[in-house]
């Protein structure tokens, strides 16, 4: 079955765990990444403010095929403290998407 991680970005804090767990997990040099915090702004637009951390899956990201298949989850949703990620099937994620509100969620398939 395929799956893809949710990002529900409007909720990241940008604490980086993702980051640091990603990198125990896969046992990555210090410049390579499988997930990436990036920020957006601080930057008006109109008469409000954006402020955003996104984080960013790389081609190294196979959402932690391995730890799923002992039935454990990926390193980046387990340590995620504001629980921004999710992977799930793949025919979950319109659905998910959509309980969500669809504002500043993304999807990402490696």
């Amino acid at each position: 079955m395929k799956h893809a991680m949710l990002i529900n970005y409007g909720l990241c804090t940008g604490c980086q765990t993702c980051e640091v767990s990603c990198l125990k997990e896969k046992r990555l040099d210090p410049e390579e990444w499988g997930i990436k915090v990036q920020q957006i702004g601080p930057k008006k637009l109109g008469d409000a403010w954006e402020w955003d951390y996104v984080p960013v899956p790389s081609r190294l990201c196979d959402l932690c095929e391995e730890r799923r298949a002992a039935g454990k989850p990926a390193a980046c949703e387990l340590q995620c403290l504001a629980k921004v990620i999710e992977i799930l099937p793949l025919g979950r994620i319109p659905q998910r998407m959509e309980e969500l509100g669809g504002s500043k969620v993304t999807c990402f398939m490696p």
